[in-house]
């Protein structure tokens, strides 16, 4: 059996997402295929798959024959169609959007001139900030090949000892793996060089030459190397950075077969820059993070993992500086300016200066927004605003409680479901949301019923073909049909209700009948519980503000409904007619524009009139430039990532 679909994975099937499709695709008895161009690889492999090169909006085929060959393709084909796949693991990290790691990844930085590079070496601005301090030069000697030709017996024993370096080696990243050491952001970046480690291609490649006579060093060098140049001759950044992490893991396996590990970088002193002509992701994931006060690298770019990782825990970085690096050896103090791609050996008095005033304006800066992460702010007649974060999974609660929020504005049920290959079941949601709520208590925990439609199915939900998902069969009009899949979630809403201050909105609401039709699920649900001898509890009813209609509607909206939550990313597109993902007409898509704010102010003041909350948990809660009109406007709740709080806080405690 086949099926065709155009990729909508976010970058397309680069390391990360390549992972997370092959260990879905392991799942499956059945053989599977996968056709770009003509070409096909194995969907169990993550490096053909790599090498596949499958974009974002390609079209490609998936081929599965077996028992269960029905089951895969719609798995595969659902992940292939989902902008999020690959993306949900980034647990601890900043809660952003695709574009929002578009927009990071590929926002060019504005060059220095020539008088400010005076005293500088130029390479990659790989990750922003500022620092000056110790350098600590990482320089592991080179594995050298060693070139020798077996005798016909002695190539089964060099190929029994390859095997147990390679199973070494992917043992000691499994340990590291359900250590606690890791970021959840890491662990990815850790399970997809694991994944390398165990695919047939490097491995195929190395056994080839060890039965052609070739000691296995030698082996594991040529192959890392040849696997490496294929990766580098793809036209796709992302897929080029992957080339380092065949070269990292074919190092690893080298280290094992000759019985050492690199240099342990347990030694960095506190603040210090390391310098290396290469890290591997394996090394630099497993390093003290905390003690890092920048990283320069002669190799890497902005896409490398390398740069992930720094990204990821705010270490500023400059990559990819080529052989200049090697003039770093034996410096003894280094200035790294990650925003604009540059690095000053041995600074002078001027350059230390500047760049000591810069990082107490940073510090001074995070400081100030530290003081306003526990206050309450209010407006000026007392009335307090509640700064909530969005979430998608429990991973993200410390970050958000790091934060300051007061509570949660959104939390995207949909992830739950996505992230499973069959339904959650009651019990899980259950744990799910009763986790969230205690962990905010007393704070309001705002819960988001499924929403997803054609644009990001899930495994069990079979959606009809749709011309403009956007515009079909999804959120609370799928959920409505589909009792079968809505009852277990408000059940479990109902159950964990219990535990702290619950409410649910429902999502893509155009029609107070959906409400109406809701509410007599939901009591139909609570006398089943109580008919089962479970306890219940009782939640705030709301709806999503997100389509004309519903904006029409408010008033008849907010005689049904307990709250208002402006979604301001589909609002903008619906009101616009302007596709958020198209970039060809994304200066339409502005939450800024009259109509828009018309359609904001219109839903705000129906909900004051009905004397109902009204708060908003779209990417334009956290705008700088907005926030004093939405509460002028009488929103009294605004949800955001938890990044942005701190600043909203002070925005808001300085109104006047």
């Amino acid at each position: 059996m086949e099926r065709s679909t155009i990729v909508r994975v976010h970058e397309g099937l680069h390391a990360r997402p390549a992972t997370r499709f092959v260990k879905l695709a392991k799942g499956f008895e059945s053989d599977i295929e996968i056709t770009k161009a003509g070409k096909s690889v194995s969907a169990k492999s993550s490096v053909k798959l790599m090498l596949l090169g499958v974009k974002e909006n390609d079209t490609v085929t998936v081929r599965a024959d077996g028992a269960d060959a029905i089951e895969a393709l719609e798995a595969l084909i659902g992940y292939l169609k989902n902008p999020l796949s690959g993306l949900e693991d980034h647990a601890d990290a900043p809660v952003v959007s695709a574009e929002a790691i578009s927009v990071e990844s590929k926002t060019p930085v504005m060059p220095a001139t020539e008088q400010e590079n005076a005293g500088f070496i130029t390479g990659i601005a790989a990750s922003e900030g500022v620092a000056i301090g110790v350098a600590y030069p990482f320089f592991p000697p080179e594995i050298a090949a060693d070139n020798r030709m077996l005798k016909p017996e002695e190539i089964p024993a060099e190929l029994q000892r390859f095997h147990e370096a390679v199973t070494h080696v992917q043992q000691r990243m499994e340990a590291e793996l359900k250590t606690d050491n890791l970021a959840e952001s890491d662990r990815g970046i850790i399970a997809a060089l694991k994944d390398i480690a165990a695919d047939e291609t490097l491995l195929d490649e190395a056994t080839g030459l060890i039965r052609g006579g070739l000691d296995a060093l030698s082996a594991m060098l040529g192959a890392s190397a040849a696997v490496a140049r294929q990766f580098s001759e793809i036209d796709d950044p992302y897929l080029n950075a992957r080339a380092d992490d065949v070269q990292a893991v074919g190092r690893q396996i080298c280290l094992a077969l000759l019985g050492q590990q690199d240099i342990n970088l347990e030694a960095l002193p506190d603040g210090a820059i390391l310098i290396a002509e290469d890290i591997g992701a394996w090394d630099f994931a497993r390093a003290p993070l905390k003690k890092i006060g920048a990283i320069v690298c002669g190799h890497g770019g902005a896409t490398s993992h390398v740069a992930i990782i720094a990204r990821t825990h705010g270490i500023p970085a400059v990559l990819g500086l080529g052989k200049a690096v090697q003039q770093l050896k034996d410096v003894k103090k280094i200035a790294v300016d990650g925003s604009k791609g540059r690095v000053a050996p041995e600074p002078d008095e001027a350059i230390s200066a500047d760049f000591h005033q810069r990082i107490e304006e940073a510090k001074a800066e995070k400081q100030a927004l530290e003081a306003y992460r526990t206050m309450i702010p209010q407006r000026a007649d007392g009335t307090v605003i509640e700064v909530a974060a969005n979430l998608g999974a429990l991973e993200e609660i410390e970050v958000a409680q790091a934060a300051g929020a007061m509570g949660v504005g959104l939390f995207r049920t949909e992830l739950l479901f996505m992230k499973h290959m069959h339904l959650p079941s009651e019990d899980m949601q259950t744990e799910t949301y009763a986790a969230l709520l205690k962990a905010f208590a007393p704070y309001p925990v705002i819960v988001r019923t499924l929403d997803i439609g054609g644009d990001k199915p899930v495994a069990g939900i079979e959606f009809p073909q749709e011309d403009n998902p956007f515009l079909g069969w999804r959120g609370i009009r799928m959920c409505l049909d589909r009792p079968d899949i809505f009852k277990p979630q408000l059940r479990a809403l109902l159950r964990a209700a219990v535990h702290g201050k619950l409410k649910v909105m429902l999502p893509m609401i155009s029609d107070a009948g959906e409400v109406r039709a809701t509410k007599e699920l939901i009591e139909v649900c609570r006398q089943e519980l109580i008919g089962e001898g479970k306890a219940c509890g009782e939640f705030e009813l709301g709806v999503m503000i997100e389509t004309p209609a519903a904006v029409f509607a408010a008033r008849q909206l907010a005689q049904e409904a307990a709250f208002f939550s402006i979604g301001t990313n589909d609002l903008t597109q619906y009101v616009m007619a302007a596709d958020r993902l198209n970039p060809t007409v994304a200066k339409l898509n502005d939450v800024s524009h009259p109509a828009v704010m018309a359609a904001i102010e219109m839903t705000a003041k129906a909900a004051t009139e009905a004397g109902i909350m009204v708060g908003m948990c779209g990417e334009a809660a956290a705008r700088p430039d907005l926030i004093a009109e939405f509460i002028h406007m009488g929103l009294t709740e605004l949800s955001m990532s938890p990044a942005s709080i701190p600043r909203a806080k002070k925005l808001i405690s300085e109104l006047k």
